[in-house]
């Protein structure tokens, strides 16, 4: 399915040292939903490197799905191998999807994903 969808982050709270991050955004809905679903979350992510000793960050929260007219519990973890390497492993609600980013020049991404943990994919962010 080709569709391109913006994707819009607030972070009304930061992280700290001892307090998670809690991120609202609206983006497409959920991988192999119709084109023009959208969906409504708020996550709340924490660093526990700090705490654990691994470069591990895992996240979770609430999402509504327009296509389904329902809330879903989200979550996943990032892995940190090296500053622009990085692992997320997404659950939507539904799926899981396991990714691999490359991030370069500070605002470039490149992101090889395999969808539903079976198809590959490719994603291409520009943060600004």
């Amino acid at each position: 399915m080709n569709e391109a969808h913006p994707l819009v982050t607030f972070i009304p709270i930061t992280e700290t040292v001892n307090r998670p991050a809690l991120i609202l955004g609206i983006s497409s809905d959920r991988i192999g939903t119709p084109r023009g679903s959208s969906s409504f979350y708020a996550t709340l992510s924490k660093d526990l490197q700090h705490w654990t000793g691994l470069p591990i960050a895992p996240y979770g929260g609430l999402v509504y799905g327009t296509h389904e007219k329902r809330f879903r519990t989200i979550g996943g973890l990032n892995i940190r191998f090296r500053e622009d390497l990085t692992s997320l492993i997404q659950f939507d609600g539904v799926k899981v999807h396991p990714g691999i980013t490359y991030t370069f020049n500070q605002t470039h991404a490149i992101t090889f994903l395999m969808i539903r943990g079976k198809s590959p994919g490719f994603t291409y962010t520009f943060s600004f």
